[in-house]
């Protein structure tokens, strides 16, 4: 159980995973564009090393923290689960504190690792409703898969299918799938593949969260509401990917 782990632990997984995350989804976007010009294979790069190092990091720190890696699964799960105790909410602000520091301090990673200067807003503008409505179609699909293991018993196997269900969104969505307000902010920081121009973040964080509520709203009708003695952490993030967890 991840409430037995002390809170400043929990923020630091919290921390430590987002940031990795976005390490990874940034740098392999650049990685991808240095070694092809084809935009498919850079994708298809950018994607895979995503789908690995989400699962990875869902492995390791789903058993500190429960790996949301993720304000909107961090939401979802405060919603349906921890409202009315009196450490949900500061939880929460804990989390999402911890996800956003550490969103940005993995781009900023994966800038110095490939020479970059250390902050470079994004000049990628990522405009328009069909964009909007990918990102809500991708976190709501990320914060159903999620909550739906949780009530199902299945919360082990979500290294594989949250990072499985990351992967193929980043092709099934015309945005890839960032899903997760952290990780676009952190892209921003970086203008690479992977990122994002700072005035399109809003637009994009609008529309993850209106896709979180209708996650959550699908769980309710799908998988019915949890009883009181069964609500917990829930044990997984993301990504945003990003990417994001990620267009990257």
């Amino acid at each position: 159980m991840t409430d037995a782990v002390p809170l400043a632990r929990r923020a630091a997984a919290e921390f430590t995973g987002t940031g990795a995350l976005v390490a990874v989804v940034v740098g392999s976007g650049i990685q991808a564009t240095a070694l092809s010009r084809d935009v498919g294979v850079q994708l298809l790069a950018n994607s895979l090393a995503t789908v690995f190092g989400l699962g990875v990091l869902i492995a390791l720190l789903g058993p500190v923290s429960g790996a949301h890696f993720n304000p909107a699964v961090t939401l979802a799960d405060w919603w349906t689960g921890r409202r009315g105790t009196s450490s949900g909410p500061r939880q929460v602000a804990v989390y999402v504190t911890a996800q956003l520091a550490g969103a940005i301090a993995g781009a900023v990673l994966a800038n110095a690792m490939f020479g970059e200067r250390l902050v470079r807003w994004s000049g990628h503008a990522r405009w328009g409703g069909h964009l909007w409505l990918s990102e809500a179609v991708a976190t709501a699909g990320l914060v159903l898969l999620v909550l739906g293991l949780t009530r199902t018993g299945r919360a082990h196997i979500a290294p594989v299918a949250v990072a499985s269900y990351i992967g193929a969104a980043y092709w099934f969505t015309s945005s890839t799938s960032f899903a997760n307000p952290a990780v676009t902010v952190g892209r921003a920081f970086t203008d690479s593949f992977a990122g994002i121009a700072p005035a399109s973040v809003l637009p994009f964080i609008a529309a993850q969260s209106a896709g979180a509520a209708v996650g959550v709203g699908l769980a309710a009708a799908l998988f019915g509401r949890p009883a009181p003695a069964t609500r917990a952490a829930v044990p997984s993030p993301t990504t945003a990917h990003d990417s994001a967890v990620a267009r990257p």
